[in-house]
This record gives structure tokens, sequence and C-alpha cells, in this order.
């Protein structure tokens, strides 16, 4: 007696409430996993771009502030809360890749490409909004904007990476864990 909406993906071979816990949880993981990773890789390449190692939560941090100011709350900008924002966005985002990969069937990670794939999609289809405030709120001039912007699609194409592959490996099929 079940009734099913015609463009309705959930209610079709519907994923148990255990495997959205491990979606929920290996997208968290995955989220702070793969912002780690960034982080530690945009560190390390700041320096050799002529830009402070702590560049990137300056950023992130001011980009905040500013936005924040648009809506009448003043914060201060630069890396303390450049990192919250950071570390916040990378957890919250994994877990919305974790959830809606066990929720809508079209999205099960039933190969590793397939993993990669959507994690990679998602996160440059998801961040483009995001990339495109520090330009407009900090006013860059045009080069320096796509210069950076160059940099950050690469960073979130690996950030998307890491968690398609955790993500993915997290929820593959106790069968297959046991296999190896």
């Amino acid at each position: 007696m079940e009734e099913r909406l015609q463009h309705d993906s959930r209610a079709e071979g519907a994923i148990g409430s255990s495997a959205r816990t491990k979606g929920l949880i290996f997208g968290l993981v995955a989220g702070l996993a793969a912002t780690i990773v960034i982080d530690l890789i945009t560190v390390g390449v700041l320096p050799f771009m002529g830009a402070p190692a702590d560049g990137g939560f300056v950023i992130i941090g001011d980009t905040a502030a500013g936005f924040f100011s648009l809506v009448g709350i003043y914060v201060a900008g630069g890396v303390p809360l450049g990192a919250v924002v950071h570390f916040l966005t990378g957890l919250a985002l994994g877990v919305i890749f974790g959830a809606a990969v066990t929720h809508f069937q079209a999205l099960r990670l039933n190969s590793m490409k397939k993993g990669l794939g959507l994690g990679i999609l998602y996160t440059e289809v998801i961040s483009l909004p995001i990339l495109v405030m520090p330009p407009i709120i900090l006013k860059w001039p045009a080069s320096e904007a796509a210069r950076s912007f160059i940099f950050f699609l690469v960073m979130h194409a690996l950030w998307g990476t890491i968690l398609g592959v955790i993500v993915t490996y997290g929820l593959r099929p106790a069968t297959a864990a046991r296999q190896g």
C-alpha cells in the first residue's frame, strides 16, 4: 500500500537508518580530514606564491567578517575567524554529502569512481558561491581574483577527492569490507 511519488527517488530501494547514520559519520570524518589536508597544503604552498602561510585563513576570516557586517553583525576577521569558519564549513559540507549519498538512490556510491566523481562535482558546485565572495567583499583586482580562483578550485577539487574516497570507502557493503 506504499504510495510513491512519480519523481521521488527515496521511496524505492530505501537505505536503512544505520547506513544513513554511517553516511553522516563518514561525511563528518571526511569533511574534517579533507579540510585538514587542504589547510596543510595551503600553509605550505602560499609562501612559495609570495603570500603569508596563514593567508588562506586571513582571506576566509576577513571575508566572513565583511559578510557579517553586511547584515549588521560586527566581528573581527583574520586567522581565528577564518579557521573556525573554514573548519565548520568543511564539517557541514561533509555531513551534507554523506546524507545526500545515503538518501537518494541515484547518488548511491556503488563504486570508487562514482564516489570520486560525485565528491569533486559536489564540492566544486557547492563551493562556487563561497569562492566568489572574497573578490567581491574584499574588493580584489581582477588579476588577483583570477589567480586566487584557480588556486581555490584546485584545492577544492582535492577536498572533493578526499571526501569522495573516505565516504565511499566507509559506506562500502560489509561483504566488501571483509574481502578487503
